[in-house]
């Protein structure tokens, strides 16, 4: 049989519901042998997950989703097979953490001058208080929790998400900062979710014209986002942009409306292909 893997996994240490235990568990269940750890901004949850994995034979894929801007618009940039040991590249990482939580801290603050009292102790208890990545993600289930919506879904387009009354920019990292980062530590760079990239002053074909030139090595065709007809668009981009293809949920436990883990999988030919375009000598 075939071996198949996710590329696209979060963990709470980040803003998923599962503990890194817990996804290498899941992942045994769904029929997946590699799955790809890509937290936003930390890799805090890759040692316990491979630690999990070593007794039910599931490779653990060291990896980071960063969130780069172009002309005020995000993109994110999943890191494969990074030396997540480096000591510059954690320093960085926790730089990062750091502007997440203060950010975190603004919205809640704008939420409260709108009528929508949360505290921070409140939304730590919701992320978990050794979290090291806060995201909207977890400001959105705290507004669930509390009833100020009947869905998360709801406190993105009401209040938290881009352009909302509550939005709040967050630290500015340019896509040759991110991709440069991870090159730094062997890692190879990708465009994760490309569907979510809707520049009114750019195409997508622009937008990956301008990576390749910043160093960007793939691009994440399959999605579970994304479906047949998008995926074959950007797997055509791929072969124009003579990029690496990588496919992943994008799971957030139970975060979203469903646990996504497993849903997307990937031949584990991605993972070799990704391997040999590393340059991480102590992967």
């Amino acid at each position: 049989m075939q071996k198949v893997a996710d590329l696209h996994v979060h963990t709470n240490v980040s803003d998923s519901t599962f503990s890194p235990e817990k996804v290498a568990g899941y992942a045994k269940m769904q029929g997946l042998d590699a799955i790809a750890i890509t937290d936003h901004d930390t890799c805090a949850a890759i040692a316990p997950a491979i630690m999990a994995a070593k007794g039910i034979d599931i490779e653990i894929i060291p990896g980071v989703e960063l969130t780069a801007e172009i002309e005020d618009d995000e993109i994110h940039i999943l890191g494969y097979f990074i030396d997540w040991h480096d000591n510059l590249f954690i320093k960085k990482l926790e730089e990062l953490c750091r502007a997440r939580k203060e950010r975190a801290k603004e919205i809640l603050t704008r939420l409260n001058k709108q009528g929508i009292y949360l505290t921070y102790e409140d939304l730590l208890e919701i992320a978990g208080s050794d979290s090291g990545s806060l995201g909207r993600l977890h400001i959105a289930n705290l507004l669930y929790k509390k009833g100020k919506v009947a869905c998360v879904k709801e406190a993105f387009t009401k209040y938290i998400g881009n352009s909302s009354p509550a939005y709040v920019k967050k630290f500015k990292l340019s896509p040759k900062e991110a991709i440069d980062m991870i090159k730094d530590v062997g890692g190879v760079s990708v465009l994760a979710h490309p569907k979510t990239i809707n520049m009114e002053t750019k195409s997508l074909k622009d937008i990956l014209k301008m990576l390749v030139n910043d160093g960007i090595q793939g691009i994440e065709v399959y999605h579970s986002d994304h479906n047949n007809r998008e995926s074959s668009e950007f797997k055509k981009l791929a072969g124009e942009f003579s990029l690496l293809i990588t496919g992943g949920s994008d799971c957030h436990g139970l975060g979203k409306k469903e646990v996504l883990l497993g849903k997307v999988k990937v031949p584990y030919e991605y993972v070799e292909k990704l391997r040999q375009a590393s340059t991480n000598i102590y992967e």
